[in-house]
Formats: C-alpha cells, sequence, structure tokens
C-alpha cells in the first residue's frame, strides 16, 4: 500500500486515495465530500483536497453544487439511456464506415487489446479495465477515419466510463462475456462485413445499456 511520501504532492495523494476509494465502491453516488472532512481524514490542508476534488470533476467523477459543495456525480435513468442512445447510434455509423477502412495495424491493435483487456480483467483493476475496454471502441472509431465522429464517440465513451464506474459489475463473473463479443466484432472487422460488424456492435452496447439496467 502505497503511504502520503511516495507521492510527489499532497494533492496526487487526495486524489489517488479518492479514485481508490470511488473504483473500490467505497463511495456512493452522490455523496457529499466535504473538504474540511477530507483535509482531516487524509492530514492535510484543504488546497489539496480542492485540488484533488477538480482533478476528479475533471474526468466527470465529481460534481460541485452551489450551496452544498463537491460530491460524486448521481446520474439519473434518463441521462444513461440518452447517453446509450447516442452511443449506439454514433458507434454502430463509425463500425460500418471502419469496415471499409480497416487497415492491418488497426486489426493488430485490436487483437492486441484484446489480449491486454483478458490480462487485466484476471487482476480485477476495474480502472484498468475500463481503460482498456473502452481503448477497444476508441480504436475503431479512429478506424473510421471521420475526426468529429472519432471526438463524438470519445465524449460519449467518457460519460459512459463514469457509469460504469458506479454501477457495472464486470467481476462479478468468472469470466467476462465482453471479451468474446469483442472477438467477434474483430473477426467481422476482418472479414470487413459491415453488415454483421454493425450488428454486433449493437448488440454489444445494448447489452452493457441491460447490465448497468440491472444494477
Amino acid at each position: 500500500m502505497r503511504k502520503p511520501d511516495d507521492f510527489s504532492t499532497a494533492s496526487e495523494y487526495v486524489y489517488e486515495q479518492l479514485r481508490k476509494n470511488i473504483f473500490g465502491k467505497r463511495l456512493r453516488p452522490g455523496q457529499r465530500l466535504p473538504e474540511a472532512a477530507l483535509a482531516r481524514d487524509f492530514k492535510v490542508s484543504r488546497t489539496p483536497v480542492r485540488e484533488a476534488l477538480r482533478k476528479l470533476a475533471n474526468e466527470g467523477l465529481v460534481d460541485f453544487v452551489p450551496n452544498f459543495g463537491a460530491r460524486l456525480v448521481l446520474p439519473g435513468k434518463e441521462e444513461i439511456e440518452d447517453a446509450y442512445e447516442l452511443r449506439e447510434y454514433l458507434e454502430c455509423l463509425a463500425i460500418r464506415k471502419a469496415s471499409s477502412r480497416i487497415t492491418p495495424p488497426d486489426l493488430y491493435r485490436l487483437e492486441e487489446n484484446i489480449r491486454e483487456e483478458e490480462r487485466v480483467f484476471a487482476e480485477r483493476n476495474l480502472d484498468n479495465y475500463l481503460r482498456v475496454n473502452i481503448a477497444f471502441h476508441v480504436i475503431i472509431a479512429e478506424a473510421s477515419g471521420n475526426r468529429m465522429l472519432c471526438e463524438f464517440i470519445g465524449n460519449v465513451l467518457s460519460r459512459v466510463y463514469v457509469y460504469m464506474v458506479f454501477f457495472e459489475s464486470f467481476f462479478d463473473f468468472d469470466s467476462n462475456p465482453s471479451l468474446d463479443e469483442h472477438r467477434q466484432i474483430l473477426e467481422a472487422l476482418r472479414e470487413k462485413n459491415a453488415d454483421l460488424a454493425e450488428k454486433l456492435m449493437r448488440t454489444h452496447i445494448n447489452l452493457s445499456r441491460k447490465a448497468l439496467k440491472n444494477h
């Protein structure tokens, strides 16, 4: 376990500890994060706490509410549905475009990503797993050749990432169904089968949406 002296700044220490508690689900969505109490808990001044909270806010994990202070975000069902509706539309468009443009280096990157996803799933590290999982989708978006589409997908994935942190439970299972879905998508792209690739992506996203609903 890392100690305060292992970090270059007090702010970095507070940030890492809060993030660890968030990903460990020891903090609840909407939970208040009072600066004074956090400063006491971490034995630092309020300034590094404030800096750490701002960094978490930039990642979409924390909100600053007037006359209330900082709190963990509290996404509503409608917000999540809206994000997934947009995600499905954008990613299905991207994979259809990518199907005709995908290159051997792109396919190699996807293969490497799946191997990395398999490795980090075994570690049960949610932060690393989500990072690798989302990278798979970013590679496909980049292969579409549409820079604006890729940017939009990156934005919606950053929101979905937050929802997964709070509500997804990947590690309730011995095996990872997402891995098999990613492998199937990769094979469809390798065959340049746009219809199949789009169908598989739509199913993959809707299964993720269903998993969030169940939690």
